[in-house]
């Protein structure tokens, strides 16, 4: 049992290494082979986990094999617009400006029922709405509404909107973030003067924030530390 406990943990590991060094894609948004390869890891890695009578290297030695795989295929994506095409495929047009193009819905194998629903799932409830629909090589869809159907932006009322910047976290669950605090040229006296500001100290904070504008967001944690 406790053999069985240490494979698991030491292939888990192995694993989570290898889907890490895949990059940060999500599972909806893997491209064919790196859903192949992802599959075929979690079958490698479930075999020598449950069976002991199986030396642990017949799970680990092809895990890094496909490893090498991915990094190699990952290369040939960047390298060869043609390789791209053939290991991922090409996006298809399912509406072209307004219509649904029949064709390529029966290539790629889609229902108009489907359709809707991935629509729907772009916050679209009326097909009506939709200039362009563009199934992605991963299987995403992506939604062009009509110029009169999209949502405005400053631009079309011609504001030019202050710049934002980015919110930097300072404090997460009483930890100071001082990674974040170096970057915005500050110290933990700077960072303890503005959380006093909200009657706690840093390590009693759950959560404290930093926009582009200098507003400060902090929420103390319902327990101090003491």
């Amino acid at each position: 049992m406790l053999i069985i406990f240490i494979r698991s943990i030491l292939l888990y590991i192995i694993v989570l290494v290898v889907m890490r060094l895949m990059g940060k894609r999500e599972i909806g948004q893997l491209q064919p082979f790196e859903l192949a390869i992802s599959i075929m890891i979690a079958d490698l890695a479930s075999t020598p986990m449950a069976d002991t009578g199986i030396p642990i290297t017949n799970g680990i030695i092809p895990i890094l094999a496909l490893l090498v795989m991915h990094l190699v295929i990952s290369i040939l994506n960047i390298k060869s617009i043609k390789a791209r095409e053939i290991l991922c495929g090409k996006p298809s047009i399912l509406i072209y400006r307004g219509k649904i193009d029949e064709k390529n819905l029966k290539k790629e194998r889609f229902t108009v029922n489907e359709l809707e629903e991935r629509l729907r799932g772009n916050n679209i409830v009326n097909i009506g709405d939709v200039e362009y629909a563009i199934l992605e090589t991963s299987g995403q869809i992506t939604v062009i509404q009509k110029p009169n159907k999209r949502n405005t932006i400053p631009e079309d009322f011609g504001i030019e909107p202050e710049y934002e910047g980015i919110a930097y976290d300072l404090v997460v669950d009483g930890k100071v973030m001082y990674e974040n605090l170096k970057v915005l040229n500050k110290d933990y006296n700077w960072l303890k003067k503005q959380v006093g500001k909200f009657g706690i100290l840093p390590e009693q904070a759950l959560i404290v924030t930093i926009d582009g504008k200098g507003n400060f967001f902090c929420q103390e944690k319902i327990e101090k530390k003491k």
